[in-house]
């Protein structure tokens, strides 16, 4: 499949999203730079560098489908070939008895490469403070 082109880091951060909520790797991995010095840090999980090694976490954490996911509070530091985004993810984790939601603060970083803007780095951890309201978060909207 050709890979898409990414016009702007939102139209990224777009694509990158609607794969996980979709829980297509192929789709997921298509926003990645193929550099070999891209990064990917699961909540308190280990540092995974490079192509194979993003594909392969992430394979695992979709394993089951994908994710159904919220995303708010979005921050941006941007220049003409960088843009860093930091965004509150609220992720359902349990449906029964009632549901719950884990929310983790994601910092992920695009660079402006030949192809379009593509990922090079997110950085996920557990977001302290923020508690499992039982129900979305209802004063967030969603990117997408």
């Amino acid at each position: 499949m050709p890979a898409a082109i990414f016009l702007s880091p939102e139209d990224a951060e777009h694509a990158y999203y609607e794969a996980l909520r979709a829980g297509d790797i192929d789709i997921l991995m298509n926003v990645w730079s193929e550099d070999e010095e891209i990064v990917c840090i699961h909540p308190a999980g280990p540092r995974h560098v490079g192509p194979a090694a993003v594909r392969t976490s992430w394979r695992q954490i979709l394993s089951k489908g994908g994710l159904q996911l919220a995303v708010s509070h979005l921050q941006v530091a941007r220049n003409p070939l960088c843009a860093v985004h930091n965004v509150l993810e609220q992720i359902l984790v349990e449906t029964h008895p009632e549901a719950r939601y884990a929310f983790v603060l994601a910092t992920n970083v695009y660079l402006k490469e030949a192809d379009g803007w593509r990922l090079a780095l997110h950085h996920a951890s557990p977001a302290i403070g923020h508690e499992d309201t039982r129900s979305p978060t209802s004063h967030s909207h969603r990117l997408h």
